[in-house]
């Protein structure tokens, strides 16, 4: 799996201004958390919360140089967990290409649809994530939620939603 942190953004009326990027290798799966900071003691708080707690402990964690990860609490938690860290060589962020990509995806959907003034950008991350996960996805030819959920969700509220979003899957360049 691997994990990034994208930020910071406009504090949010939750008091979150940093976004906590998941992404299974495997399944293409994300998960986009919003955090308040990019502490060690956040993100493995929410690395537990949305992702150990839901769907089982990943055996590797893979992300950059960055130095918000190598406390000893994160290092202890993986190690407690039994999870592999792994990091990317430094000043090599493309060698951590398909978490860099699925940034870029969230930054231009949150630029489309949020002011930079907004305080309610976290508010829009589960419908992306909705969108997301629900776009077939070039490689794999399937969509993230039918390899991990192994069947297709139909959701009629979809229908009722804006063009803008009830469109995301077919114009997401995943």
């Amino acid at each position: 799996m691997a994990l990034d942190i994208l930020g910071p953004f406009t504090v949010t009326t939750k008091g979150n201004r940093y976004v906590l990027v998941l992404k299974d290798y495997f399944t293409k799966w994300p998960e986009a958390i919003p955090i308040p900071d990019h502490e060690a003691s956040a993100v493995a708080e929410e690395l537990v919360r949305s992702c150990v707690s839901c769907y089982d402990v990943p055996m590797i964690l893979h992300s950059d140089q960055g130095t918000h990860l190598n406390p000893s609490l994160f290092t202890e938690l993986c190690k407690l967990l039994g999870i592999l860290k792994s990091r990317t060589t430094a000043l090599h962020p493309e060698f951590d290409g398909m978490v860099e990509r699925f940034n870029r995806i969230i930054l231009n959907h949150l630029s489309l649809f949020v002011s930079r003034t907004q305080t309610d950008w976290g508010a829009d991350l589960p419908l992306f994530l909705l969108a997301y996960r629900s776009a077939e996805h070039e490689v794999t030819e399937l969509t993230p939620e039918e390899i991990i959920l192994v069947e297709r969700y139909d959701f009629p509220v979809i229908f009722s939603l804006d063009d803008r979003v009830r469109h995301l899957p077919r114009r997401m360049n995943t």
